[in-house]
């Protein structure tokens, strides 16, 4: 018999956004008008307020459970919702409407850093972030050793965390809420920092965690990641549950609403400044995304398979700053990352101090992907942090052409891999016993 461990019943969470005004009225115009005609200026100083505040519902009326033992993904677009949903049942932050009931021992693993102080030493926040997830100091000493040797961060484990990269982070805090054992383990993107062979240990950890019927909330970009690992799916849109069922057929609603909510109509010559595919954590400075073909003309929007692609991204950077980078990512109609074009794999990059307008000039001479539709990702780095991105920018189209000079194309995957075959008449040779 099931039993539910996770109940979430018409579950609802407003933020008030407030508005900056520009300072169009200096203090003396204020007084003057205050004293000329105090109730208009009352009266308008309310309407200004009002102004100000706008209302967003993160989430609006979301409601399914979860039983022991089920491994559910969380699905939808940024700002979807899903993080919000996350926050709510780690009880980071309190709904404003409905109820959460929640049964057993739970750990969480959302935003990098969450629960680490950054003067503290990766040995202190061990005990810290442990004593926060609900760990007796008794139990972080026994496990103490694993937790280290999981993360992988010995050589660092007496400096303080603050020096740490994002991967760094991720590997302690996940290492930490791993060895929790705990009945319920709540995952967010966060995983996609770490490298490829930590991420398999994560996986592997997770589904150590399936095979003892714990159960696993976990949200990520990766659709493959999600089908092979969940059970079940969840799709959110605009704070909405739209489809709540087996992971299958909840991947075919998510790819069915992105072919409805595509990009909009291809233009070489994209605005980025207050595009509304920018999440709401950054503040504007790709200002503008320019696309031209092989030949230095308006790219059309589509491209023959192995032909040229040039993009000229326009940033304002808000301060002075150092290794600033910019990257064209490319994914596919489903949200899964094919292959990024990043100005830090460039050797000859300029790392000095740069400030204001800069333009970031990307050459790809061949564009090696299997014919299809693929998505354009803009983002703006600094020191390797995401400092502002802005997603599904356009949406181009790659045509067949005869790549290899055989007049043959694969028809799966998705690079077109460069590769020499021979053939050589086989020699046969008979070894006489002696």
């Amino acid at each position: 018999m099931s039993e539910t461990v996770i109940n979430v019943e018409n579950l609802s969470k407003r933020y008030v956004i407030g508005h900056q005004r520009a300072p169009t009225e200096g203090i003396r115009h204020v007084i003057e008008s205050a004293l000329h005609a105090p109730f208009k200026w009352f009266r308008s100083r309310r309407e200004v307020k009002k102004q100000e505040k706008e209302e967003f519902w993160a989430l609006k009326d979301v409601s399914f459970k979860v039983e022991r033992g089920e491994v559910v993904g969380l699905i939808g677009r940024n700002g979807a919702g899903k993080s919000t949903i996350l926050k709510l049942l780690s009880r980071i932050t309190e709904p404003t409407t409905g109820s959460i009931y929640m049964e057993g021992r739970m750990a969480s693993l959302l935003e990098v850093g969450t629960g680490f102080h950054p003067e503290l030493t990766g040995r202190e926040n061990i005990f810290l972030n442990g004593a926060i997830l609900g760990m007796p100091k008794e139990e972080i000493v026994r496990k103490f050793d694993e937790i280290v040797a999981f993360s992988e961060i010995e050589k660092f484990l007496d400096t303080p965390v603050k020096r740490y990269s994002s991967g760094m982070y991720v590997r302690l805090a996940f290492s930490v809420a791993a060895h929790l054992d705990p009945d319920i383990l709540i995952v967010d993107e966060v995983l996609a920092v770490g490298d490829a062979s930590f991420q398999s240990k994560c996986m592997a950890k997770m589904q150590e965690a399936r095979s003892q019927a714990r159960t696993v909330l976990f949200v990520s970009h990766n659709l493959k990641a999600v089908e092979s690992f969940c059970s079940r799916g969840i799709v959110l849109e605009k704070g909405r549950v739209t489809f709540n069922g087996p992971v299958k057929e909840a991947l075919q609603h998510y790819a069915a609403s992105l072919k409805i909510e595509c990009p909009p109509a291809f233009a070489d010559v994209i605005d980025l400044s207050n595009s509304v595919r920018r999440p709401g954590k950054y503040q504007p400075q790709l200002k503008r995304l320019r696309l031209l073909d092989s030949n230095g003309n308006p790219f059309p929007g589509t491209v023959s398979a192995g032909s040229g692609l040039k993009a000229v991204i326009e940033v304002e950077l808000l301060k002075p700053s150092q290794q600033v980078d910019a990257e064209l990512a490319f994914f596919t109609p489903t949200g899964e990352r094919v292959c990024t074009a990043h100005s830090a794999y460039e050797p000859d990059r300029n790392t000095g101090l740069l400030s204001g307008r800069q333009i970031f000039t990307c050459d790809i001479p061949q564009l090696p992907l299997v014919p299809g539709e693929y998505n354009l990702h803009v983002g703006l780095d600094v020191a390797l942090c995401e400092i502002d991105c802005v997603h599904d920018v356009a949406r181009i189209t790659v045509t067949s052409a005869d790549y290899y000079g055989t007049g043959v194309m694969p028809s799966q995957g998705t690079f077109l891999l460069k590769n020499r075959w021979k053939i050589n008449e086989a020699v046969a040779t008979e070894t006489k016993r002696s």
